[in-house]
């Protein structure tokens, strides 16, 4: 009986120094992030692709993002389960869509737009989301302030509260209170002071041009983005 309590003991203790390890030789997370975003852009910026988005590489893109709002606490908890949720479900359905266009048509054809559980809606979402994520960097550069929660505040109340209903915006209103430091969310992503700055321009530099084109798709066909 002590035995095995030992070395049950001791084989826990070795799965935590080997988590450890994982976490400490694993690749910063923005930088695989900005890698496929710049990926996205060039896409975009090539006459080659005629400026057609892949839905596979655009989902695996995104679901490089949703270790950002895990960094971000408890006050993006929702916003993280919801962008989750719907890039899980796009990434679902590029098994019968090949591309962003192509899930536009569709709902487009069948009036389904702006039906809950379409995937336009989806869509929709995932790309509030990533302006998100934009906009709480550009609000983080703009500040050396340690509490963050000016910042995410602005952001959210900027790009998900006019779409969200007030349960979710007070939940998030109180969860402000729990964002990590300035300083802790820079140990979150494993960066430093200035190579955060570098990556988090470099994000929204490649992130504007995807947003703007999913945009695009709704505004190109009349759908306008008040919702």
């Amino acid at each position: 009986m002590v035995l095995g309590w030992r070395y049950r003991a001791a084989i826990n203790g070795m799965a935590e120094m080997s988590k450890d390890d994982d976490d400490a030789t694993s690749p910063a997370p923005l930088s695989s992030i900005v890698e496929a975003f710049e990926k996205l852009a060039k896409i975009l910026d090539s006459q080659e692709q005629d400026g057609d988005l892949q839905l596979d590489t655009f989902c695996q893109a995104c679901s490089l993002v949703s270790i950002l709002f895990s960094c971000l606490g408890l006050a993006f908890k929702f916003a993280e389960m919801e962008y989750v949720s719907k890039v899980n479900d796009l990434s679902q359905a590029a098994v019968n869509y090949d591309t962003l266009e192509n899930i536009l048509d569709f709902d487009v054809a069948n009036d389904t737009v702006k039906s809950p559980g379409s995937r336009s809606r989806n869509l929709r979402r995932v790309r509030q989301g990533l302006d998100l994520i934009r906009a709480i960097f550009e609000n983080f550069l703009a500040t050396d302030e340690d509490s963050l929660k000016e910042a995410a505040s602005s952001a959210y109340a900027q790009v998900c509260a006019p779409y969200h209903t007030w349960a979710v915006r007070t939940a998030v209103a109180a969860g402000m209170y729990a964002l990590p430091s300035r300083d802790q969310l820079l140990t979150n992503l494993k960066e430093t002071h200035e190579s955060a700055e570098i990556k988090m321009k470099q994000y929204i530099g490649a992130a504007l041009p995807v947003i703007k084109y999913i945009d695009n798709l709704y505004l190109s066909r009349n759908i306008v983005l008040d919702w």
